[in-house]
Parts: structure tokens; C-alpha cells; sequence
């Protein structure tokens, strides 16, 4: 009896978790996101508005067209891709929000693998 009891308590503070996602937060603003390439630390920075993305990297620009799904869903695709792989739609899925950016878990769509990060919002 004792074992159902716990059982019941650790369930019961387990469903009460919820992850904050206040993702139409994130529709719009300034971001940067960083990450390791070969062991060096590299940032790319977006400007989003509700329908299009601009990245700078490493002195490059890309634009992309934004189709939200849901308010924490949207796929990326880049209007003008420098090959097959770039032209290949990303589907980005905002896991939890904080006051000052988002994880989130990407891959390309119909590919069952994805990756995960974070964003930091930098402005409006």
C-alpha cells in the first residue's frame, strides 16, 4: 500500500510540470543564436518578423519565408538557396520560453532526426 502511495505522489508532481511556452513572445524581434562548428563558438543573428526570416552568418545573408503551424510550430524555408540541401524546408518547434529567449528542437521536415537549441531575443 505504501508503494502505491509514493507512486500516486511522484505522479501527481510530475503532471503538475509544465514547461513555460509564451511563444507568441518569439514571433518577432531580433535574435542570436550560438553554437560550436569544429570546436569553434559561431553566432548567427535573425531579424523575424511574423512571415519572413533574415540570418546573417559569417558575413552571409539568407532570407526565409515563415509558415507557423501553431503558435510554437512554424516551418522555415530559404527563398534562396545555394543548393539542394539549403532548399530543403525546417521544421522548427519552440519546446520552452524564458523571459529572454526559447530552446527549441529543428531538422528538416519528413527527416525523423532533429537537433536541438537555444535563442536569445536581443530586441523588439
Amino acid at each position: 500500500m505504501r508503494k502505491f502511495v509514493i507512486l500516486i505522489v511522484v505522479f501527481s508532481m510530475i503532471s503538475c510540470f509544465n514547461a513555460e511556452r509564451n511563444c507568441e513572445d518569439f514571433h518577432t524581434g531580433t535574435f542570436e543564436f550560438k553554437s560550436y562548428i569544429n570546436g569553434e563558438m559561431v553566432t548567427s543573428t535573425f531579424i523575424r518578423n511574423d512571415s519572413t526570416e533574415i540570418e546573417e552568418f559569417r558575413g552571409k545573408v539568407d532570407t526565409s519565408s515563415i509558415r507557423w503551424i501553431n503558435d510554437c510550430e512554424y516551418i522555415l524555408k530559404n527563398l534562396h538557396p545555394d543548393g539542394m540541401a539549403e532548399a530543403k524546408a525546417i521544421h522548427m518547434k519552440i519546446l520552452t520560453t524564458s523571459k529572454d529567449g526559447y530552446t527549441f528542437e529543428y531538422g528538416q521536415v519528413g527527416d525523423p532526426k532533429k537537433s536541438r537549441g537555444s535563442v536569445t531575443k536581443i530586441s523588439e
